[in-house]
């Protein structure tokens, strides 16, 4: 892999623009953290609802899996809100619907409010708390230079939710029941919604290299246009797929897969946190080698590593050791493509529209999401097992591999406007 980056020293920032940043980085991690450890939490509930409600597991699944794909749609409109408007309303909006959302699902007496719940609202909820949202504002502070380490920085601080939330969930449920372990997940949604207004403080923060930035005059609709026709961005889109689609069955399906393969109860819980507590260091990983090699580059082994590690637990026998190794590779490699996307989409086409033009490329992703969570849940009811999903994921990953790899990421260049005042003789 090829650096990308010059030796040119960056600029020096002055210790208030410093506190911004990092009060900026902090206030991303937390809503991040909230948001994406509470969706994290969805597959400790399939058994539960199926067991105490009569609920079938396909329904469950679907519901699961339809709060991705609103998710992904509702995305690129969430994005484009904060790109104008600013995070502060999207966050509060989106951390009030997410709660109503686990609030209906914690009294659903049926299956028809259980996709309401947790698939409408809360993919509503979670499309303005999470990456398309925090992580564009947290691109606009950074310097290009260090755009992808703070990206990755962000989203090493959001597993922390992860961490916490599913060991948290599990006592709640095992002592207090479905309903009120949702109760509790729902008031953690309506603490974080003040916190988008420390994201808006970008505004104030990097002026010169905003003013740098290539594609700041260009309209929105020019630079979709410009992204339409651009293959990398294409290639990029396509490939972003199989990471949502890998991720989703993983963390909706893995305990029960486990409970299958006769493992202990409470180990699918047990690799849901090491998978979210090894991202961590994966994430800030991904983050820092996407500041030194080319994004796309480091994107491809990261797919053909997780193909390589899901095949081998696929076919090798199973023990409380393969799993926590599973997990803590998967967790290595778990969300560090999203800094790595986003910031190869910054590096391309600029920060102005980085919200839209992320939430475009993450509906796919979120497609890819709906299809891991519903599969599993169809295909296991079909054949009693999950093996076709196992092998899917595995080619999965190799294709994406195969699609990232001969990305272009030369920045798109920009005309520059003219101005519509005559020149002074």
């Amino acid at each position: 892999m090829s650096t990308t980056h010059s030796k040119q020293p960056a600029p020096a920032l002055d210790p208030a623009t410093t506190t911004t940043t990092t009060l900026v980085i902090v206030a991303a991690a937390l809503i991040l953290s909230a948001a994406m450890g509470i969706r994290q939490t969805f597959g400790l509930f399939i058994g539960p609802f199926s067991f105490d409600r009569g609920l079938p597991v396909t329904l469950i699944a679907f519901a699961i899996a339809l709060h991705n794909l609103v998710w992904g749609f509702a995305q690129p409109f969430a994005g484009a809100a904060a790109d104008r408007h600013g995070s502060a309303p999207v966050v509060a909006f989106g951390a009030a619907t997410f709660a109503a959302g686990l609030a209906l699902s914690a009294v659903a007496p049926s299956g028809l409010l259980l996709v309401i719940g947790m698939g409408l609202l809360v993919g509503i909820g979670v499309s303005c708390t999470t990456f398309g949202v925090v992580l564009p504002a947290v691109g606009r502070i950074a310097s290009p230079e260090k755009r992808s380490v703070a990206m990755g920085l962000v989203s090493a601080g959001g597993s922390a939710g992860q961490v916490l939330m599913v060991p948290l969930v599990q006592g709640i449920r095992l002592h207090a029941g479905i309903a009120t372990s949702l109760f509790v997940l729902a008031f953690v949604m309506l603490l974080i919604a003040p916190l988008g207004i420390v994201l808006d403080r970008r505004a104030r923060v990097h002026a010169a290299a905003q003013a740098q930035d290539r594609n700041a005059p260009e309209p929105l609709r020019e630079v979709l246009a410009k992204a339409t026709r651009h293959r990398g961005y294409g290639l990029l889109t396509l490939g972003f797929f199989t990471c949502g689609f890998q991720l989703a069955f993983i963390a909706t399906h893995l305990p029960a897969y486990l409970t299958l393969c006769h493992m202990p109860i409470g180990l699918g819980a047990t690799a849901l946190a090491l998978i979210g507590l090894f991202n961590m260091a994966g994430s800030w990983a991904c983050g820092w080698l996407g500041g030194r090699f080319r994004q796309h580059h480091v994107l491809g082994w990261l797919y053909l590593i997780r193909s390589a590690t899901i095949g081998t637990f696929f076919v090798l026998p199973k023990s409380a050791m393969s799993v926590v190794i599973f997990a803590a590779v998967m967790g290595l490699t778990w969300l560090g493509t999203v800094p790595l996307t986003s910031g190869l989409v910054a590096k391309v086409f600029g920060t102005r529209h980085l919200g839209t033009l992320f939430g475009v490329c993450f509906l796919s992703h979120q497609i890819g999401s709906f299809l891991g969570a519903w599969l599993g849940g169809l295909v296991f009811d079909l054949t009693g097992s999950y093996s076709l999903i196992w092998e899917a994921t595995v080619a999965a990953g190799v294709i994406a591999a195969l699609l990232h790899f001969p990305i272009d990421d030369t920045a798109v260049s920009t005309p520059v406007l003219r101005s519509s005042r005559p020149a002074q003789a």
